[in-house]
Parts: C-alpha cells; sequence; structure tokens
C-alpha cells in the first residue's frame, strides 16, 4: 500500500501563490540533458512559496552519446526554451538568480561554447556544475523528507513491520535517476535533527536518455530490457563495494529515496492517477510490491501504450523503459522494502541553499526573453 509520510512535515515547496514584495523572490535554473527547468520562489518559514515554474523537454544531450557534441537541433531547441525562461525572469524582479548545466555540458565538446551563446542571447549566465554538488543539491532539497523519515519511521495503520531502535534512520540511499547521468548519494543522517550529511557520491554515465541511445528499440523488447538492467547493475557494483550498503541494508535503518520523472511516474502509475499531480506523489512511500506492479505495467505496454498513458505521454515515452531499468538495477542490488518518492530535485536546493545564504549583493542584470528586456537592479546573477 502507498502512504504518505513527509509531505505534510515540511514547506519546502508550496503551490504556485502571488509575487512577493520586489527583490524578495528568488530563481534556480537547471539545464539538463533532457529538461530545462525554472522555478521562482520566495522564503516562507524554513521552506519557500513558488511563485512561478517552467519545465520544457529539450532533449540537449540528444546524439551526444555519439558524436560527444551539442548538435545544432538541440541546442537550437534549448535556446528556445531559455529565451521563454529569460522573459519570465525578466517580468518578475528577484533578488537572485543560479543556473546550473549538467551531465549534457560537463560531457559536450561544445558545451562552453553553448553556454556563452546562452549568456550572449539571453543574459542568463550558466555555470556548469559538478556531480559532487549535483548530488549535495539533491540532497539539499530532499532534506526535510528524510527528516521526516528519521523523526516517524512506518508510522502508519499500514505498518506491518515495527522499527527496531537500530532501525531509525541511521543511513539513507538518494538516488536520482537523470538524462544523461544517475547521481547516488550515500547520506549519514543525524540523531539530533540536524542537516543530513553526505558521506559518499557517485555519478554513473548511464541516464534515460544515454540508454534509450544506446539501446534504441532492443530496450523495449524484453530481452533488450534485461540487458538494461543488466547494464546498470554492473556499473553500481564499485559503489556497493566501497560503502556496503547490502549489509546496512540487511542491518536495518536504511532509508532509499528516489528523485526523478521515473520514481514519480512509478508512484503515478501505483497510485493510479488520472493525470500526474505533485501534491499526490511527493512523499510517498512505494512499496518494492507496488514498485514491481508499476514496472510491470509500464513494461507491458508497448510504445503507442506509454505514449497514451497519462502519467508518461509521446514526449517521454521513449525514456520511460530506461528510467524503469535504471530503478529495477537499483532495487535488484539493494533490495529495500520500499522507497520514498521525492517530486523535487536540484532547483530546490539551490532555492533553499541561496535563501539560507541571504545573496543580498547588488549588481545590474539584464534577461532577455522573447522580444522583453529588463534591467533589475537588484538582481544577482549567478
Amino acid at each position: 500500500m502507498l502512504h504518505v509520510v513527509a509531505s505534510q512535515l515540511e514547506a519546502s515547496r508550496t503551490h504556485p501563490a502571488a509575487g512577493p514584495p520586489n527583490g524578495a523572490a528568488f530563481a534556480a535554473l537547471d539545464l539538463g540533458t533532457n529538461n530545462c527547468r525554472l522555478l521562482i520562489g520566495a522564503p516562507n518559514g524554513e521552506g519557500f512559496r513558488v511563485i512561478d515554474s517552467f519545465s520544457r523537454i529539450v532533449r540537449l544531450g540528444e546524439g551526444l552519446q555519439r558524436s560527444g557534441m551539442l548538435s545544432d537541433t538541440a541546442m537550437d531547441r534549448a535556446m528556445g526554451a531559455l529565451h521563454a525562461c529569460a522573459a519570465r525572469l525578466a517580468r518578475r524582479p528577484v533578488r537572485a538568480v543560479r543556473a546550473i548545466a549538467t551531465e549534457a555540458c560537463r560531457r559536450a565538446g561544445n558545451g562552453e561554447a553553448f553556454l556563452k551563446r546562452v549568456r550572449s542571447e539571453t543574459g542568463i549566465n550558466f555555470n556548469i556544475i559538478s556531480t559532487r554538488e549535483e548530488a549535495e543539491l539533491a540532497l539539499e532539497s530532499c532534506a526535510p523528507l528524510l527528516r521526516g523519515a528519521h523523526a516517524s519511521p512506518q508510522q502508519n495503520e499500514d505498518a506491518a513491520r515495527p522499527a527496531q531502535a537500530g532501525q531509525i534512520g541511521r543511513r539513507a540511499l538518494l538516488f536520482d535517476i537523470g538524462g544523461g547521468s544517475t547521481e547516488l548519494a550515500w547520506v549519514r543522517l543525524s540523531q539530533n535533527g540536524a542537516a543530513p550529511e553526505l558521506i559518499g557520491y557517485d555519478s554513473l554515465p548511464v541516464g534515460v536518455v544515454t540508454l534509450a541511445e544506446h539501446f534504441g528499440h532492443h530496450g523495449f523488447e524484453p530481452d533488450g530490457y534485461r540487458d538494461m538492467v543488466n547494464h546498470v547493475r554492473a556499473r553500481l557494483a564499485a559503489f556497493e563495494r566501497i560503502h556496503c550498503i547490502g549489509h546496512e541494508l540487511r542491518v536495518g535503518g536504511v532509508h532509499f529515496l528516489g528523485t526523478s520523472g521515473t520514481v514519480t511516474t512509478l508512484a503515478g502509475v501505483a497510485l493510479n492517477l488520472a493525470r500526474y499531480r505533485r501534491p499526490m506523489v511527493d512523499g510517498v512511500r512505494l512499496t518494492s510490491e507496488d514498485a514491481h506492479k508499476a514496472l510491470k505495467l509500464l513494461r507491458g505496454l508497448g510504445r503507442e501504450g506509454l505514449d497514451r498513458h497519462p502519467c508518461v505521454g509521446p514526449e517521454r515515452s521513449a525514456f520511460v523503459l530506461p528510467g524503469c531499468a535504471i530503478f529495477e538495477a537499483i532495487s535488484t542490488v539493494w533490495p529495500a522494502p520500499d522507497v520514498m518518492v521525492a517530486d523535487r530535485g536540484l532547483r530546490e536546493g539551490m532555492l533553499l541553499r541561496m535563501m539560507r545564504h541571504g545573496h543580498l549583493r547588488p549588481k545590474r542584470a539584464q534577461f532577455r526573453g522573447s522580444a522583453l528586456t529588463m534591467k533589475d537592479k537588484g538582481s544577482v546573477l549567478f
């Protein structure tokens, strides 16, 4: 049975609201291998309230595995989304903006050149972040859920396995299945409510886009899907050797938390949602039984069925089974009884970090969205 254990325990993100006083908001932009995402929020207690958000599939990393370069078509798609983001930023005074690029721009021979073009055309200055910072930002965004998991493990009517003293929040494995890579974060949970501590991380060069391109149509066939799972399992072995997560899992007290479109899709399927709804998914515990049923259902739909599914759709159907293969590899190597689902990621981590540190330095910033230009004296552009 699925159940919510943490959505009501934290205020790190709420529904879109009216804008705050001028300069009180912060903005975070995440340009990944598959998606371009913007989130604008204003401080609200220990978290923030969402003022505006934007997300578009741009497939920036399309063909990267084969050529080592970002293609002209992919860059043009991304530029269209980034102009839309710049237009939104131009309409809303913000105190600080941080824009990051991840695996596609890290790997591409022309990644830096593309980001220079982005700055020239939109005024948005992107930084390519390290794999460690990517893991840290994911952990930052999910920390409230992990604190909730530590505070009240299995306190639900269907908790058939009462938590033992040694099982309460000692460690957590956080995984983020991206377009070009999968991030793993091995986390120590505090016994006194302090922030979770990153004690190990790895960035596997396998994501939903890279697997989809590598396996192609073969990945939709039973043998091809199993090949994808085994391909990822082999890459998890080194992390297991270093951190002995399997042993920790057998001892107890390890929480699993997944943050990605794959994991939220599995939760949406398990909940039988007529359409995807974030408040229904974020903070839900997905049992291994429910996850297995959702995986089996998605694998049986075929490409056309995935196109029609309300939690997938034609834009994402090519990437769902590769994501499922990564999830299944992780859950096979580390067979946890359940995984907490997080519909949050790098954008939320950036916002929380900026708000905590203030970023009050004034600097002129100019955003050039389609037919929109603004000079905002109160913004900081990173």
